[in-house]
């Protein structure tokens, strides 16, 4: 709109401009021919009557003569014979000319003219020479007689003003028309823009059913239709996947429960060959050993993929409750016998509480710790502290650090994905593969983030950050 509008105005204004100057050039060309026509006329039919040399008397006579040939009397003529000068006005000092124009006629037969301001009036100066015919063979002779002629431009300048008031009334109509068309070619283009873009929004907050009204046959039409077919195959490739994925949660979750039934008796039954084991022989005792092993593998995997399909299921919820959270983290090491294998840098017993789901936290902090247990070194540490958030958030910051070898940078972005493996070689582990996945969607459902990384100085650290009430003020004992 501003370009076409700038275009527009610049236009007109150039047009004006060019049409007003070749308007007034035609004006001022007119009125200047036609004076200096009447000029020599004038000067053609008086000079053959004066006497020669000529007096003060016949200068003045002449002038005034010369003058009369205006009917309008605006006319004022000056004559000069070498130092002998009259105006057709008794006593006019004849201001309007200019020693340029003096020199010229006195310098040239030929007329010369010239406009000049004086003050805020415009007058046109006229010069030429008197002439007197010698002989037919050599032409003409100057007689040393000079008269020129001033005559104001008020007419001409009516014209031109006219002409002025004329274009801006053109232009202002011209310039409103132009800013009209403009305003309806915009709308015209905009307004299937903007339907394209509240579409296009509508797709990305999920609404994968928006379709564009189609009207016409030029760009924008054939843009909307490839809009509407692209959104017709996003959305069938969509619903494609999402019942694809459907179906593996659901055969997931159903797995897993029909194998908890036989699970649980496989487990009652090695729980009774552990007690005799030591009574058979030693094959078949390993044997059993083994059985033992992987039947408790397997309920853990089973246990692990019914919690999954919880979150894949959207039935997760957090059952929030205001706990001391270092106690809370103490308990979880005491429970799993890591008290003497991990150290504890938490603070003082009620120093820093938040409402969390207990059981959830145990989870997230027995993952971490366990991993960092099977995947690092020793010695472990489990750090809870205090931070603060941009904006004055307050956040519960739970460390697990290792000393091992560290995380590989390729897979630090991979190691909360399910069943990620970073030794494709790999096909055994010690854990059922969903832990970390586990633990973050545990924290996610807290409102909470948790990253990997690596230390600089050797080692992995695990960083939850938990949100805390913000109504609790911070105590003075924090570090």
């Amino acid at each position: 709109m501003l370009a076409f509008t700038l275009v527009a105005a610049v236009t007109a204004a150039t047009t004006g401009a060019l049409t007003f100057r070749e308007a007034r050039t035609g004006v001022l060309q007119q009125s200047q021919d036609a004076v200096i026509q009447q000029l020599r006329t004038q000067v053609g039919r008086l000079a053959p009557d004066v006497a020669f040399p000529p007096g003060q008397g016949e200068l003045g006579r002449l002038a005034a003569d010369v003058a009369r040939a205006d009917p309008s009397g605006s006319w004022r003529v000056l004559v000069t014979y070498g130092d002998l000068s009259a105006t057709s006005v008794q006593g006019d000092p004849f201001q309007e000319l200019t020693p340029a124009l003096r020199g010229s006629v006195e310098s040239s037969m030929a007329t010369v003219f010239q406009r000049v301001a004086v003050g805020d009036r415009t007058a046109l100066v006229v010069g030429m020479s008197v002439t007197f015919d010698k002989a037919p063979a050599t032409g003409v002779y100057a007689s040393g007689i000079h008269v020129f002629l001033t005559v104001p431009q008020t007419t001409e300048r009516a014209y031109v003003d006219a002409l002025v008031t004329a274009a801006e009334r053109a232009a202002v109509p011209a310039l409103t028309l132009a800013v009209l068309l403009a305003l309806l070619a915009a709308r015209g283009v905009l307004r299937p823009v903007r339907a394209l873009r509240r579409a296009t929004r509508s797709i990305a907050e999920g609404h994968l059913d928006t379709r564009l009204a189609v009207d016409g046959s030029d760009e924008l039409a054939d843009l909307s239709h490839t809009f509407n077919e692209t959104a017709a195959a996003l959305e069938k490739s969509v619903a494609e996947l999402r019942g694809m994925e459907a179906r593996a949660r659901r055969f997931a979750a159903d797995v897993s429960h029909e194998l908890r039934t036989p699970l649980a008796a496989m487990s009652a039954v090695t729980d009774v060959l552990d007690e005799d084991a030591a009574g058979l022989d030693p094959d078949t005792a390993t044997a059993v050993r083994l059985i033992s092993e992987e039947t408790v593998k397997l309920a853990r995997l089973v246990d692990d993929l019914m919690e999954i399909s919880r979150f894949d299921a959207g039935a997760a919820v957090a059952h929030l409750d205001e706990i001391d959270l270092a106690e809370s983290l103490r308990r979880t090491l005491d429970a799993r016998a890591w008290t003497g294998l991990v150290g504890a840098d938490l603070p003082a017993p009620g120093a820093l509480r938040g409402l969390v789901d207990p059981r959830r936290l145990d989870v997230v902090v027995a993952n971490l710790v366990g991993n960092a247990l099977r995947h690092g070194a020793r010695p472990v540490t489990l750090r809870l502290y205090e931070a603060g958030e941009p904006g004055g958030a307050r956040v519960a910051v739970i460390e697990v650090l290792d000393s091992g070898p560290g995380i590989p940078d390729d897979v630090l972005p991979y190691v909360f994905e399910r069943f990620y493996k970073s030794d494709a070689a790999r096909t055994r582990t010690e854990g059922s593969g969903l832990g970390l996945a586990i633990t973050a969607e545990n924290v996610r459902v807290h409102g909470g983030t948790v990253r990997a990384a690596n230390r600089p100085e050797g080692g992995a650290v695990f960083t939850v950050r938990l949100p805390l009430p913000a109504d609790e003020p911070p105590r003075e004992d924090q570090w």
